[in-house]
């Protein structure tokens, strides 16, 4: 239902910047709290990481979450940008304020992820994923404190973690390094940006039904006996991992918790890494 359409929703009238917005939970994020009264600053590389074990997002898909939100009634501000280049993700953040006035909430969704064992692991694909997962957060947050701070309204900032930011795991220690150091972060601006009542939290998914996860390669580190696997095998190897009978959770379902966190719903939650995992950490 379109805003104009229905009551004034949880985060009505606030400005949302999300990286990673062209698809997975990027795009559900964008859509979730658009149908909330968002208005949206977005951003997607849209280029391949040849590090990266999967395709991708293209322009077209960037496009295709400016529509959605679009379709809404709210305004969005989106533009190619990797998250790794401050300056240009600087300039889409002042210029996506300038447009749409303020900024609330900040969501550091952005990342890759690559199944490697750690022999396997080149300094390409470390230092890839250190940059895109870890200091592409920090960049996010960097370019946002100004305008989060001279709103004089505190905020909302969710980092995108994962369940490998709060445990060990086989097959991809760059990620879980980078994921571990994105909840660490997450603690350290929590107790900073306090005084400027700037809340600070991060998301520890298990595996999203989304392009990241459902792919050949990650299906095969679930099942490296086989060759080829099937979806049916990965899903069944795949509920293993949580205590609910899930083989994984979906995008809508992370976007909920994080509108829960940005809402006044969280007004007083901060400093929380708040698993979305069907009890994986709890396993």
């Amino acid at each position: 239902m379109a805003r104009g359409m229905s009551m004034a929703g949880r985060v009505d009238g606030r400005v949302a910047f999300i990286t990673g917005a062209a698809r997975g939970q990027g795009r559900s994020h964008a859509v979730r709290l658009a149908e909330e009264g968002a208005d949206i600053i977005a951003l997607d590389a849209c280029a391949a990481i040849d590090s990266a074990s999967y395709p991708m997002p293209t322009s077209e898909d960037l496009a295709e979450t400016v529509k959605l939100v679009q379709a809404l009634d709210r305004r969005i501000v989106a533009r190619r940008v990797d998250v790794r280049d401050f300056e240009a993700l600087k300039q889409l953040v002042d210029d996506g304020v300038a447009e749409l006035g303020r900024l609330d909430i900040v969501v550091a969704n952005a990342g890759i992820a690559n199944p490697t064992v750690v022999d396997e692991i080149s300094q390409r694909a470390w230092h890839d994923m250190i940059d895109i997962n870890l200091t592409g957060v920090w960049n996010t947050v960097k370019v946002s404190l100004r305008h989060l701070r001279s709103g004089g309204r505190g905020g909302s900032i969710v980092l995108t973690s994962s369940v490998a930011g709060l445990e060990g795991d086989v097959g991809h220690a760059h990620y879980i390094a980078a994921k571990h150091g994105v909840t660490g972060l997450m603690r350290a601006l929590a107790l900073e940006l306090a005084p400027d009542r700037i809340r600070v939290n991060s998301l520890h998914p298990t595996n999203v039904n989304t392009g990241m996860i459902v792919n050949d390669s990650m299906m095969r580190l679930f099942r490296p006996d086989k060759g080829h696997v099937t979806i049916e095998e990965f899903a069944a190897a795949a509920e293993e991992m949580q205590a609910l009978p899930i083989p994984w959770v979906e995008a809508d379902d992370v976007s909920n918790a994080l509108l829960f966190l940005v809402s006044e719903d969280g007004r007083y939650i901060t400093g929380v890494a708040l698993p979305v995992d069907g009890g994986r950490i709890a396993k």
